[in-house]
């Protein structure tokens, strides 16, 4: 949605390219540090990424043209 590298969301969040590339990578959830999860939303929803639904009632996330800087 946001076309950023992975370069890029890691400077922005202060989440390390490794990491990223192991949440990538997986097929289920990944498992990590809550604040690092915390940090990754933060990030997106700064920039009008929502998250919709819940872990187990159709999850997913939508751009809010509205709220994007």
């Amino acid at each position: 949605m946001l076309k950023w590298s992975l370069e890029e969301l890691s400077e922005k969040s202060g989440v390390g390219t490794t990491t990223l590339k192991r949440f990538e990578s997986g097929d289920d959830v990944p498992n990590g540090n809550s604040s690092t999860f915390k940090r990754l939303r933060d990030v997106f929803e700064k920039v009008g990424i929502e998250f919709i639904g819940t872990p187990d009632d159709r999850p997913g996330v939508r751009l809010n043209v509205s709220n994007k800087p």
